[in-house]
C-alpha cells in the first residue's frame, strides 16, 4: 500500500501548486501535528518547534531567511526554494521603480491629488505646476546590477531593451548564468567600480553575512552623484543610516525599496513599497508549482533539486528499491554504506553521491528489498543524519 504523505502549510499556498499533490497519497493542511514536510512562504520558522517527522521544508520563494536552515542541515533535512520563479515579477517592479524615480511620479501624483477647483482651474494649476516634476529618460542611462542570478539577468535584458547601458558585478556567477547573460552587459571589476559608473543601481543578492550592509557609508560615497539606488532583495543589504545621509547631502537622488521602516518613513527621497516584489498571481503560482514538484520528487524518489543546503542529486529509477541517505561530509562514509550493504548480501544496482559544504547525500538503488534491520544499521553509522527507504509502490 502506498504511503500517504502529510504536508503542513504555514501560509496560503496557491491552489495550482497544492493540486500537484495527488489526493490519493497526499494530505495538505494547516493543522497537521506530525507532518512529513512543510510548505512555507513568509511564516517565521526560526523559533518554531519543527517535529522530528519532518523530512523536508519547501519555501515558495527564493529567500530562506525565515527558515532555520542550519538546524535542518544538522538533521539531514533539505530546505527547498524556488529560484527564478518570481524573477519576472521582480524584474517588472525594478523597471517600475526606475520610472517612478526618474519621472518623479510619486510627488506628481501627490500634487494632482491635492488640486481643487473646476476644470479650468485644474488645467491652469497643472500647467503651472508640472515644471516642478520634470524628470529624465532611462534611454542612454547606465544601470548597474549587483548579482546576476535569474532576476539580475532579466533586469539587464529589460534595461537593454529600454535603450539603457548595463554593467554587472557578481563574483559568484555560474557558467550557466554567464551564458544566459546578454552580451551587451559590461563586467564591473568590483562593487565600487559599478557604483562609480551607474546612474541607477539595482541589488539582487541574498542576505548573508557577506552581503549585510553591502551598501554602507563608504559605498554610498562611491556612488555616482545624483544616482538612484534600488533594493528589491532584502532590507539589511543596505545600511539605512548611510543611504539616508546620502539622500540628505543630495549625493543620492532617490532610494527605491520594498521595505518600509520608521527611519525611512516620510523621507521625500525614499520610495518604499509594501514588499511587492513577488506579489503577483503569476509569481505565486510559479513558486507554488515549482516547490510542490520538487517536494514530491524528493518524498517519493529522493531526488534533490533547488535546495539551499543540499547538493543537487537526481537519479532515474532503474530499480524498485532505493535508499536515500543524508550524512555529514566526512571521509569513508560512502565506503561504510557500501560495505554494510554488501555484508548483508544486498547488490547495488546504481549509486550517486555528492556533497555540498558540510552535507553529503547519496541515492542507492538495489536489486532487492532492504530489510528494516539493515536500514537501522546504516542509520547508526556515525555521521549519518537521515536514512529513508523509498520502494516503488
Amino acid at each position: 500500500m502506498a504511503k500517504t504523505f502529510q504536508i503542513l502549510t504555514l501560509n496560503k499556498i496557491a491552489a495550482v501548486g497544492l493540486n500537484r499533490f495527488p489526493a490519493a497519497t497526499y494530505v495538505t493542511g494547516t493543522e497537521i501535528a506530525e507532518p512529513d514536510a512543510i510548505l512555507v512562504r513568509s511564516h517565521n520558522m526560526l523559533e518554531m518547534h519543527i517535529p522530528n517527522t519532518v523530512m523536508a521544508i519547501a519555501r515558495a520563494g527564493a529567500g530562506t531567511n525565515n527558515v532555520p536552515v542550519k538546524k535542518m542541515s544538522e538533521r539531514g533535512v533539505p530546505v527547498f526554494n524556488a529560484p527564478g520563479a518570481n524573477a519576472n515579477a521582480v524584474k517588472e517592479l525594478v523597471i517600475t521603480g526606475m520610472l517612478l524615480a526618474s519621472r518623479n511620479i510619486v510627488p506628481a501624483l501627490h500634487f494632482t491629488a491635492s488640486l481643487k477647483g473646476d476644470d479650468a482651474t485644474l488645467h491652469k494649476l497643472v500647467e503651472d505646476g508640472k515644471k516642478h516634476f520634470a524628470g529624465t529618460e532611462l534611454r542612454g542611462r547606465t544601470l548597474g546590477i549587483v548579482g546576476l542570478g535569474a532576476i539580475g539577468r532579466l533586469v539587464a535584458d529589460a534595461a537593454i531593451g529600454l535603450g539603457m547601458n548595463a554593467i554587472g558585478f557578481d563574483p559568484e556567477i555560474t557558467v550557466d548564468a554567464a551564458w544566459s547573460l546578454p552580451s551587451q552587459v559590461k563586467k564591473a571589476h568590483s562593487v565600487e567600480d559599478l557604483l562609480k559608473h551607474s546612474d541607477f543601481v539595482s541589488l539582487h543578492v541574498p542576505l548573508v553575512d557577506a552581503t549585510r550592509d553591502l551598501i554602507n557609508e563608504k559605498r554610498v560615497a562611491a556612488m555616482k552623484a545624483g544616482s538612484v539606488l534600488l533594493n528589491f532583495s532584502r532590507d539589511a543589504i543596505v545600511n539605512e543610516d548611510a543611504i539616508l545621509a546620502g539622500l540628505a547631502s543630495k549625493h543620492v537622488r532617490c532610494y527605491v525599496c520594498d521595505f518600509p521602516t520608521n527611519k525611512t518613513h516620510g523621507n521625500p527621497g525614499v520610495i518604499a513599497l509594501p514588499h511587492l516584489g513577488a506579489s503577483t498571481e503569476e509569481a505565486e503560482d510559479n513558486c507554488a508549482v515549482m516547490v510542490a514538484e520538487q517536494l514530491r520528487d524528493y518524498l517519493e524518489h529522493g531526488n534533490v533539486v533547488n535546495t539551499v543546503n543540499f547538493p543537487n542529486v537526481s537519479m532515474p529509477r532503474e530499480s524498485s528499491f532505493r535508499l536515500a541517505i543524508a550524512n555529514s561530509n566526512v571521509p569513508n562514509m560512502l565506503g561504510q554504506i557500501s560495505t554494510t550493504l554488501a555484508a548483508a548480501g544486498i547488490n547495488i544496482h546504481n549509486m550517486i553521491n555528492k556533497s555540498r559544504g558540510d552535507v553529503a547525500y547519496t541515492l542507492v538503488d538495489t536489486d532487492s528489498a532492504i530489510p528494516a534491520k539493515l536500514i537501522a544499521q546504516i542509520a547508526c553509522i556515525p555521521g549519518v543524519l537521515k536514512v529513508r527507504d523509498l520502494p516503488l509502490a
